[in-house]
């Protein structure tokens, strides 16, 4: 089973002037159809409103998928997500307060059909990217959703573009130095001030996620399954004024669907500032994580655990 993650950057740009789809767009459609994803969160699905979701249902078809769209925010870019009927049978829209994001996320519940009988949420955010503070609402927001789940002893992937950064304990990548970035706005963008006045990269985001239970796929294929390339940047490489290349493009299932993750690769594509992140999936395993029959993934080291 595949779920593949992907920022298409402007859903490959505006209709031609006969109505028809950019090439990009084309493109990028028979790429992720040749993944054969079961889950597949997007951000910036742009255009994919216009015409009676004409695109969305474009996609569908070319990917023999079900599509969520979202209804778009403050920012202009919506998120989306797109689901194989045959893997997950039962899917359905979740409503929630869109107040609290600059881009609301699209979220759904569904049924994975090895495992009718438990509750699966799944998510495709597009965290802010102008603003630390308004992630930090953004991610506890998401953590309102893992609680959620805790209760009702089901499982839940989140997946999307986090605008923020990985804690850089285990990290294959340099860190940041913030005193050669020359963008200014995206340095109050991305960073908080330290005490001395000096610029720390924001890693709220990350480090919510892992310390409700939610644990980050490429961070558990490199240090489990021996796989850094899983740890590779997914934007930023034309970027040097920003810092250079960095791995913002992030999924996070919750730690005993983590234990169903088997590799992860980053597909470098010539039709977006992101790359796409595929992540391989046992399906044997993602059903006994549903189950909870396996030992759920430790966190980090950095995470704070309570004393038994």
């Amino acid at each position: 089973m595949r779920l593949v993650l992907w920022n298409l950057k402007k859903d490959g740009g505006p209709d031609k002037a006969d109505g028809s789809f950019p090439d990009d767009w084309v493109a990028a459609m028979r790429f992720l159809a040749s993944l054969e994803p079961d889950i597949l969160p997007r951000q910036e699905v742009t255009y994919s409103d216009l015409r009676d979701n004409a695109r969305l249902k474009a996609a569908e078809e070319l990917l023999g998928m079900k599509g969520y769209l979202t209804p778009n925010g403050a920012g202009r870019n919506p998120t989306a997500l797109f689901l194989k009927p045959e893997t997950f049978p039962v899917s359905e829209r979740v409503p929630y307060d869109g107040r609290f994001w600059r881009t609301p996320p699209t979220i759904v519940s569904a049924r994975f059909a090895d495992v009718p009988d438990v509750p699966l949420l799944l998510m495709s955010w597009h965290a802010a990217y102008n603003s630390p503070l308004g992630r930090q609402r953004e991610a506890d927001e998401v953590t309102a959703f893992v609680d959620l789940m805790a209760r009702r002893r089901g499982g839940i992937i989140g997946a999307g573009d986090c605008n923020e950064y990985p804690v850089q304990q285990g990290e294959v990548l340099p860190p940041i130095d913030w005193s050669q970035v020359t963008d200014t706005r995206h340095l109050h963008h991305r960073t908080t001030l330290a005490p001395d006045g000096s610029r720390v990269s924001c890693t709220y985001w990350d480090r919510t996620m892992e310390t409700v239970g939610l644990r980050d796929a490429a961070r558990y294929a490199a240090h489990q399954l021996g796989q850094t390339g899983a740890l590779a940047a997914t934007a930023g490489h034309d970027r040097p004024d920003q810092g250079g290349p960095i791995r913002i493009d992030r999924l996070y299932p919750d730690a005993h669907l983590a234990r169903a993750v088997r590799e992860v690769r980053v597909h470098k594509t010539p039709w977006s500032d992101h790359d796409a992140v595929e992540v391989v999936f046992s399906r044997r395993l993602f059903a006994q994580g549903l189950r909870r029959e396996v030992d759920p993934v430790p966190p980090p080291q950095w995470v704070f655990v309570p004393a038994a």
